[in-house]
């Protein structure tokens, strides 16, 4: 059943989901009750920001007061629609857009936006030994793995992978591969979601020809229809 609000780490599991699906998006979407355009623009943010990106907050991220009126100019110009400038500004959300634009025609002032939340932490280099210790804390605690990442100064990303790998492959899954060639099941999620944003690009572009082409065609039927006598 579709909800109005998911948390950060229901917005993560419900991507690492997605890596491993079986079905195809329309049915994932109708499973966990999310729209297509919802689950595209957890994929751009987490993506692109990390765990962080899926954070409820609007203000998480710090942005200019030309870089807001920029983007607005931008879709008040239609040449973009409001996803393309979230993506091309970095915006964290539609919502945020709309808040601007919705601003700037009240005429009111678009000041900068300060950032508020610096809690997020980065991935960092571990031994086994410390993916092993860390991985068994976790376990321990529930897998709480936001308790674990500030406990051990890791990413909330990495302490899922090394439970994850932990379950599947003991402790032989906490080896660093890097370097490798990896085979398709050897991806990681955010290799996985990577590859799947640029195919989702990809087919974006396409769509964007065919319906450009369509377009055309029928301008072509209507001037045709118009010269019948």
């Amino acid at each position: 059943m579709a909800k109005n609000a998911y948390s950060a780490q229901e917005k993560f599991e419900i991507i690492m989901a997605y890596v491993d699906r079986q079905t195809s998006i329309s049915d994932f979407c109708q499973q966990y009750g999310i729209s297509t355009r919802a689950l595209h623009d957890w994929l751009y943010l987490f993506q692109t920001y990390g765990t962080s990106g899926l954070q409820a907050s609007s203000g998480w991220k710090r942005y200019t007061k030309e870089v807001k009126t920029a983007a607005v100019l931008d879709y008040l110009s239609g040449g973009y629609s409001l996803i393309e400038i979230t993506h091309k500004y970095e915006i964290s959300s539609r919502s945020v857009l709309k808040d601007w634009i919705k601003k700037y025609n009240d005429h009111r002032e678009l000041k900068e936006t300060k950032r508020m939340n610096n809690s997020m932490i980065k991935g960092r280099s571990t031994t086994q030994e410390e993916r092993l210790e860390i991985v068994m804390y976790s376990l321990q605690n529930g897998k709480n793995y936001q308790q674990t990442s500030t406990q051990f100064n890791v990413s909330y990303q990495q302490v899922y992978q090394w439970v994850r790998k932990y379950e599947e492959h003991g402790e032989e899954g906490l080896i660093d591969k890097r370097g490798q060639r990896k085979s398709e099941p050897e991806l990681t999620p955010e290799e996985k979601i990577q590859r799947e944003m640029k195919r989702l690009e990809r087919e974006n572009e396409r769509l964007r020809a065919e319906n450009a082409f369509l377009k055309k065609l029928e301008e072509l039927e209507r001037r045709r229809l118009k010269k019948r006598p």
